[in-house]
């Protein structure tokens, strides 16, 4: 039975003409678009022309089986009831940013001798927040640059008050020991308030003050103090050079957007105080409006109006204007308590940080369609040398890591055509089978993976891709029709004799369907890229679990030392690493540790 049409013209002679928000569903009720209007009935008559229409909207009104409408008070109020709606639901049809991570923080502890570190999230903790910073690499530019001028402290609380001695960045004049009382709390203060001065974007003053004080430390004949001073303001003008660009100053948030057939990108350049804190890249999924403008409205209201804890600049910059943003200013002016301007014409230095943007924004669009492309056209050759009628929509691949039958873990990697689903990935800790034993390991993984299929739980992959070979292949089978798993195409991967790349002999749902590719064949290339993606991860998951084993695995054998100790122990020492470096006299001294379990602990750390 098809679906009835929906009766757009009785829709619209009943639709108010106010501000509000609208809302389009299919006909099994599922929200397919939500927009927002200062004039419902004008607005949304544009979709039913019988001209003029995108091909996207086209599909999108083709499967419209119903609108709902909600009346707001003014565009305003809509704008908010939009976005609140937009980020609940995720609407297949809307521009959806994909930006669930929190921006990172340097935060500055409070005490005699604070911290300085990253933070993301809720600001619980008593202290100072500076940022936010752009990507995590941009915030640990800046912890690098502070630890070598000013060596405060970035270690954690809890490494810090259970030290005894000076640990490595102390050795290597990154921090000057504040945990065992080598320096001063004035001077520890003083380097604190230069820190603060510096991620307040106070750096001209502060390079002044510095030289100010280096003058004074050569007058008095401390020559000692005045090369330390001036290595400080060296590496500041240096950082200086890097992060500002002449005649830069103020809060602002540069947003460039492109938008090429295929994808979308937006980067945004974060300046703080005049100076370029870093950049990041966002591609948001794009759904039926397509213009630059559209993308960068739907860009503001999501990063900014959706999520009230961002830092709101004063000012925005932008690369094209749209009718919303005199709405989106006025609503998140109201938002944060202050005025908001967006802007695109700009002269000067702002002009050339939106050149900037626009220029990062191509770039990274270009390389990420040009990624796709290829990878869209292996797949495509893969259906091909299988012999199927369109490319596969989802792979799966699953491989085993061990060391020696060590703490075996088993991997389950996702790819779709447009590259791989991180979010999909999987990795299974194997107990209960033989070690060295990878037939029972992988029998377990599978049974794990596909079970749930059962259960209602998971996706069917089209093709699942299974390194080892015959062997492997065998034990898939057996697991798919043990669970009765729906059809799917089983492809085993066997290295060659010399077990070089490009020499894999392949086979097809079972031993007797042998085949290979030629070495540049973009299939085989898929089928290499999934399968090292898969033994990657794996390696990856083994090693962490080999790696905590063998944390407490010494521990573990000392007689007297159960789990609660062993947690004191680690405690005291900051980690398994500096434990392993006391001495039987320094092992004595940790709490409930008497000279006889010292010694035993001792032998039992190093007696490899």
């Amino acid at each position: 039975m098809g679906q009835q049409a929906f009766d757009s013209a009785a829709f619209l002679a009943h639709c108010s003409s106010h501000p509000g928000v609208y809302r389009m569903l299919d006909a099994e009720g599922k929200l397919l678009y939500v927009g927002k209007a200062r004039n419902l009935k004008k607005r949304l008559s544009s979709y039913f022309r019988t001209t003029g229409l995108a091909p996207k909207t086209a599909a999108l009104v083709a499967r419209i089986v119903q609108i709902e409408t909600t009346i707001t008070a003014n565009e305003t109020e809509a704008l908010l009831l939009e976005q609140t709606l937009i980020k609940e639901w995720r609407p297949p049809y809307n521009i959806l940013l994909r930006d669930d991570k929190s921006y990172p923080y340097v935060f500055l502890s409070d005490g005699v001798f604070p911290r300085l570190g990253i933070h993301r999230g809720a600001k619980q903790q008593k202290g100072r927040y500076f940022g936010p910073y752009p990507s995590a690499g941009a915030i640990r530019e800046s912890l690098g640059l502070l630890q070598k001028a000013f060596l405060v402290r970035q270690c954690e609380d809890s490494y810090f008050k259970n030290r005894t001695r000076p640990c490595l960045q102390y050795q290597i004049e990154r921090c000057k020991g504040p945990c065992v009382g080598l320096v001063d709390p004035a001077e520890y203060a003083e380097d604190v308030r230069h820190s603060i001065m510096f991620l307040e974007g106070s750096s001209n003053a502060l390079a002044e003050e510095l030289s100010a004080a280096m003058e004074q430390a050569a007058a008095r004949l401390d020559f000692e103090r005045a090369a330390e001073l001036r290595d400080q303001i060296a590496l500041l003008r240096r950082v200086q050079d890097q992060q500002s660009m002449e005649g830069g100053s103020g809060d602002v948030d540069v947003l460039a957007a492109v938008v090429k057939p295929g994808g979308a990108c937006v980067h945004l350049f974060s300046v703080r105080g005049g100076r370029v804190l870093g950049s990041k890249n966002f591609f948001p999924q794009v759904g039926i409006e397509e213009e630059v403008g559209e993308v960068l409205a739907a860009f503001l209201g999501q990063y900014y109006l959706a999520s009230p804890e961002r830092d709101l600049p004063g000012e925005i910059i932008v690369n094209a204007m749209h009718e919303d943003f005199s709405a989106l200013a006025s609503a998140l002016g109201e938002q944060h308590g202050r005025e908001l301007h967006i802007r695109q014409r700009v002269r000067a230095t702002r002009a050339r940080w939106q050149q900037l943007a626009l220029a990062n924004a191509e770039q990274a669009l270009s390389a990420r369609l040009v990624h796709r492309q290829h990878l869209a056209a292996r797949f495509e050759a893969l259906a091909e040398a299988l012999d199927l009628d369109a490319p596969p929509q989802r792979m799966e691949c699953f491989d085993i890591s061990h060391s020696s039958g060590e703490a075996t873990v088993a991997s389950c990697v996702a790819f779709g055509p447009e590259g791989a689903l991180k979010g999909e990935y999987r990795r299974y800790n194997i107990e209960g089978v033989t070690a060295g034993d990878d037939y029972a390991a992988m029998q377990q993984a599978l049974t794990r993976r596909f079970g749930k299929l059962r259960e209602g739980e998971g996706k069917l992959p089209d093709i699942l891709l299974v390194d080892g070979g015959k062997g492997q292949l065998a034990i898939a089978q057996a697991v798919l029709q043990e669970l009765a798993v729906p059809d799917l195409i089983l492809l085993g991967v066997a290295k060659g004799v010399t077990r070089k790349p490009g020499l894999e002999t392949l086979y097809l749902n079972d031993a007797a369907h042998e085949f290979t590719l030629p070495a540049d064949s973009p299939a085989l290339h898929l089928i290499q890229q999934i399968r090292d993606e898969a033994h990657r991860f794996a390696i990856a998951g083994h090693r962490a679990r080999r790696g905590k084993a063998r944390r407490t695995s010494s521990l573990e054998e000392v007689v007297g030392v159960g789990p609660k100790r062993r947690r004191e122990l680690l405690k005291y020492f900051g980690g398994l690493q500096e434990l392993s470096r006391a001495s039987i006299d320094e092992i004595a001294k940790a709490p409930g540790i008497s000279k006889k379990l010292a010694e035993s602990i001792y032998a039992a750390l190093h007696s490899e």
